[in-house]
């Protein structure tokens, strides 16, 4: 079946859902959000793994949502599908000059750079205004550092951002030391965000690295508790130097 065809067929499901089901007849912008932000992060879950049929399946569940505002953007005589669709088109074309029109770019850097003057150009207030506020904060201070990239606010060399990053430590030594809980917690934040500067720097996105770490904990915690369980011990009841000799038994085994 063709691109064309398996879209108009998920067009008409949605037509027949929207006039026939009494759930979907219910929905609006505003009880799809929550749906659509768990679709997303179900997406990047399947990501993360490199779960093919998993990513399959979420852009599909992603796509039905696309269809499903447009939908509604119909009947609220705001917008169409196919308004959707020229829109992203035409923006495409208009931010790719070099593809679409005359002009020479000599690597991705400066695709970037051409990409958020050309935004600026459509009248955007700000560089920054582009990051949207409810993203994840440390998604959101990675767009922000590459934003800020693109109109030459950055540092030169890796090892300058690592100096930055024992600076910012430093800093956060100090306010743990005499600083209120308030300037502990801004150095804390300094820290962390000089950290995803180096991350970047290194070619590493944080938030990848994160959650692996975070699944990588998962996985050999439970497995700390199961190995307790076969050695019929009381998990909770063991002191920290017991845990940890089982943390160790677990990372021996992988």
């Amino acid at each position: 079946m063709s691109y064309h065809n398996s879209l108009e067929r998920l067009i008409s499901i949605m037509d027949d859902l929207r006039e026939q089901c009494p759930w979907d007849k219910k929905q609006t912008i505003h009880t799809l959000r929550t749906q659509t932000i768990e679709e997303l992060y179900e997406l990047a879950d399947a990501i993360t793994e490199e779960d093919w049929k998993g990513i399959k399946e979420e852009l599909g569940d992603l796509l039905l949502h696309i269809v499903f505002y447009s939908k509604i953007g119909q009947e609220q005589n705001q917008f169409t599908l196919s308004d959707v669709i020229e829109g992203v088109a035409n923006k495409l074309v208009f931010r790719h000059p070099h593809i679409y029109a005359h002009v020479q770019v000599e690597d991705e850097e400066e695709v970037k750079k051409n990409w958020e003057q050309l935004k600026l150009k459509e009248g955007k207030r700000s560089v920054m205004s582009g990051v949207p506020q409810s993203l994840p904060a440390v998604v959101k201070a990675t767009r922000l550092q590459d934003k800020a990239k693109q109109v030459g606010f950055e540092w030169e060399l890796a090892d300058d951002v690592w100096d930055k990053v024992q600076e910012e430590l430093g800093e956060l030594k100090e306010a743990l030391t005499v600083g209120t809980k308030a300037e502990q917690e801004a150095e804390f934040g300094d820290v962390l965000f000089s950290l995803i500067n180096y991350g970047r720097f290194l070619g590493i996105d944080a938030e990848t690295a994160l959650e692996k770490t975070n699944k990588k904990f998962k996985s050999r915690f439970e497995q700390m508790e199961d190995l307790a369980k076969s050695k019929a011990l009381d998990f909770t009841a063991l002191n920290l130097a017991e845990k940890d000799a089982l943390w160790n038994e677990v990372k021996k085994s992988e």
